[in-house]
């Protein structure tokens, strides 16, 4: 647990415990754009996440810092929940630079596992709850990790049980259950928490104090084309500044209450969520599953201030017959993204959900979720129709294929150079060599124009990637999973328009001579075999799939086709 000294409180908060002296590890020349750091005595600027939390008591302590279910903690409070688990972890045997995961829907204990892990000086893995066996299994190994936290009761669905059906996970030293029936052979939350008591505190503070800003926090799996996952690994001096750079952007400031939706396992609910909550002051306010009527609910009784998420979010709220009824005029700040933003959701944000704010960006995984932002105070245009420009201290280049770069208004490939680029891919050399090249320029694969004020619209995904109410989406992942039904024989997947969830995939199958392939029912075989979001919503048989003289498919001509077929 933090360790506070008595004396006078300069607690930004008005934190009754006393003055307290927070332990940084590393500095980054002005990492927090508030100024809250400027002028404290002899301090460093907090420039790892463990850093983060000892300023957040530093600053915020008596302040709500979180609100799950009937459980309410200060900042203080959740900083000390949060050394508990780190104890925990120390007690395992858990060792600076040991992988550890979590595989369980938004909620305080999802939060007391990664910023303990992160307090111990471990790398967190954070895994899609939406994940099957066979693909959570393949993250584990590949990753090395050897604590895995998840649970039992989440929408009818026992995560340890799916795991028991896929390939062995050797490198698994533990599986802690942090919500429902423990099974044999798994440990329970409390009883991890107790075997931590026997550690003493000093232990933790000395293990986070060791934890350097370009140490690795998070080791986070993005699909790629190949359709072989990749293991990205971010930095916690990289986490830090570049999320202070966005709560700054969005106006998110102390006092603020957030409901995040968006899931902890992906960069935006972990950083521009809880990191950036912890560096402003806001409240954190989980949410686990997507329902209006809740969510509506939740935005009364806490007040909420700030709600994030990809424009099907808004849209659906907005469709919602009892809108009318739901006071949701506490909404101040909205972000969104990762799809395109009709200028007519935006005006209705602003007019009919009252949101003071409304900005869109874009990053990728491995630019530690961030790269361009539009501002606050930009013309509703710029923010439906552009993703905005570089945050500060990056580069973005929009290049063609010979490395040049391109003329304004003309499309480029999007490259990125900067503190937020990763590290590079976890035990893939070769793969890391291919996307960020011996200046320092990662290769985005995304296509976009930018205009004079440096505004960059997307105009061709990643690939052939596309975007289903949120979630990244790669056809070559999908198509490699199909080739495992039987009577497949060849099959393409691309991305279709859908007015609620911006798209959802088509799979254009070939059967092999003789079979008899029946849509429905490859379609519930994707559901049991791989996320939700990647299950085609439509299928269809094909005898040919279009081809160019090289042999490759023609995505365009599938995707036009399958735009006309969902409509």
């Amino acid at each position: 647990m933090l360790r506070r000294s008595g004396g006078a409180s300069g607690d930004a908060a008005g934190n009754a415990s006393g003055s307290y002296s927070p332990r940084s590890v590393g500095t980054y020349d002005d990492v927090f754009s508030d100024g809250a750091d400027a002028g404290r005595s002899g301090a460093a600027f907090a420039a790892t996440i463990p850093a983060v939390i000892e300023r957040a008591v530093a600053l915020y302590g008596s302040s709500e810092g979180v609100v799950d279910g009937d459980v309410r903690l200060t900042f203080a409070q959740l900083a000390d929940r949060v050394d508990e688990a780190a104890q925990g972890f120390i007690a395992a045997g858990i060792q600076p630079g040991d992988r550890v995961c979590v595989w369980a829907p938004n909620g305080l204990r999802w939060m007391l596992a990664a910023l303990g892990a992160y307090r111990a000086g471990a790398s967190l893995v954070p895994l899609n709850t939406r994940f099957k066996g066979p693909e959570a299994a393949y993250v584990l190994r590949t990753a090395g990790v050897r604590m895995l936290f998840t649970v039992t009761d989440f929408l009818d669905t026992n995560y340890p049980a799916l795991l028991a059906g896929a390939d062995a996970v050797d490198c698994l030293d533990k599986v802690v259950v942090i919500s429902g029936d423990v099974p044999a052979g798994c440990v329970s939350w409390d009883d991890f928490i107790t075997a931590g008591a026997s550690v003493p505190r000093a232990e933790v503070i000395a293990r986070s104090a060791a934890v350097l800003p370009d140490d690795v926090s998070d080791i986070m799996f993005t699909s790629g084309t190949t359709g072989r996952p990749k293991g990205a690994m971010l930095r916690h001096g990289a986490t830090v500044k570049a999320f202070d750079a966005w709560a700054t952007v969005v106006g998110l400031r102390h006092g603020d209450r957030y409901l995040i939706v968006n899931p902890f396992f992906h960069a935006f609910g972990l950083k521009s969520g809880i990191v950036a909550s912890l560096i402003k002051g806001a409240t954190i306010v989980p949410h686990a599953v997507f329902d209006v009527p809740q969510v509506m609910r939740r935005v009364v009784d806490e007040r909420i201030t700030m709600l994030p998420g990809p424009p099907s979010i808004y849209q659906t709220i907005l469709d919602h017959p009892q809108l009318d009824s739901f006071d949701l005029s506490s909404l101040r700040l909205a972000v969104t993204g990762a799809a395109t933003v009709p200028v007519e959701l935006i005006r209705r944000m602003r007019e009919d959900l009252k949101f003071e704010t409304v900005v869109t960006g874009y990053g990728l995984t491995e630019t530690t979720g961030i790269v361009t932002m539009c501002r606050h105070d930009d013309p509703i245009e710029t923010i439906a129709n552009t993703a905005g420009r570089a945050i500060p201290d990056v580069e973005v280049r929009l290049v063609d294929a010979t490395g040049a770069d391109v003329s304004t208004g003309e499309p480029g490939e999007i490259w990125v150079r900067g503190y937020n680029v990763m590290v590079g891919y976890f035990g893939d050399p070769a793969a890391t060599t291919e996307t960020i090249n011996g200046e320092g320029w990662l290769a985005t694969g995304d296509v976009a124009v930018q205009d004079a004020q440096g505004n960059v619209r997307i105009t061709d995904r990643k690939k052939d990637m596309f975007i289903m109410g949120g979630f990244n989406a790669y056809p070559a992942e999908i198509e490699n999973a199909l080739m495992g039904y039987p009577g497949v024989s060849q099959v393409a997947v691309v991305g279709v328009p859908d007015r609620r969830m911006g798209e959802v995939g088509m799979a254009f199958i070939i059967p092999k001579s003789g079979a008899t392939i029946v849509t429905d029912d490859v379609i519930a075989w994707c559901r049991a075999n791989m996320a939700n979001y990647k299950v085609p919503r439509y299928v269809q048989l094909v005898d040919v799939l279009p081809m160019n003289a090289s042999g490759k498919v023609l995505k365009f001509e599938l995707r036009a086709r399958g735009a006309e077929l969902a409509n």
